[in-house]
């Protein structure tokens, strides 16, 4: 099912209808400043489970991923140094993926993780969603295969059409882009970018 929903004029009733099925332990697709994403809450282990059968990855080999609504949620699940906190802060919201050691407050499925990968979408329809949720989202992009027309992945529409049957939500927020975010590595003293997308990082 697509629900519409606009960056400048969010409608608050919606967002409550989309968290209400993350609670429920479904599947949501949502825009983001990059690609199209899948994602669920991070403290419902089916969720996160029934995401990585989607991508066809076993759950303790996944790189995981979460998007935060500003970087105090950020906090309260991974470690940042004051140099990652300052990267951090110059740049986002923004098209990257933050790579961080996990603390503590990790669920109980991702303790065996020792790094976690950070987003803070400049995309204020799916920061309304994760505020809405009050904890993180896991997050992946659309899988791409290479015998499927890749441009899917960028209509709602089009998306609803070929996986709408196995998410509750297909969060329509316009046209998207098929370009990635950038990779920044921040578990040694200094960074170290691993992969090049839509970010420009500014030092």
């Amino acid at each position: 099912m697509i629900i519409k929903l606009y960056e400048q004029n969010t409608n608050i009733k919606d967002v409550v209808k989309v968290v209400d099925a993350l609670r429920n332990g479904d599947l949501i697709i949502y825009p983001t400043d990059t690609v199209y994403a899948i994602g669920c809450d991070i403290f419902n282990p089916k969720a996160v489970e029934a995401i990585c059968k989607y991508k066809g990855i076993d759950t303790r080999k996944m790189n995981l991923s979460f998007i935060c609504d500003d970087i105090s949620m950020v906090s309260e699940f991974a470690k940042m140094s004051n140099t990652a906190f300052k990267l951090m802060k110059r740049n986002l919201p923004g098209p990257f993926t933050f790579i961080l050691e996990g603390n503590s407050r990790l669920p109980k499925l991702f303790k065996q993780k020792k790094t976690v990968g950070i987003r803070i979408p400049d995309n204020s329809i799916v920061r309304a969603i994760v505020s809405e949720l009050g904890n993180p989202m896991m997050t992946t992009s659309l899988k791409r295969d290479d015998d499927e027309i890749v441009e899917y992945y960028t209509d709602p529409e089009l998306i609803d059409e070929k996986l709408g049957k196995m998410v509750k939500y297909v969060v329509d927020g316009g046209i998207g882009t098929l370009d990635p975010s950038t990779i920044v590595d921040l578990t040694q003293d200094d960074y170290e970018i691993t992969r090049q997308g839509k970010g420009v990082l500014v030092e």
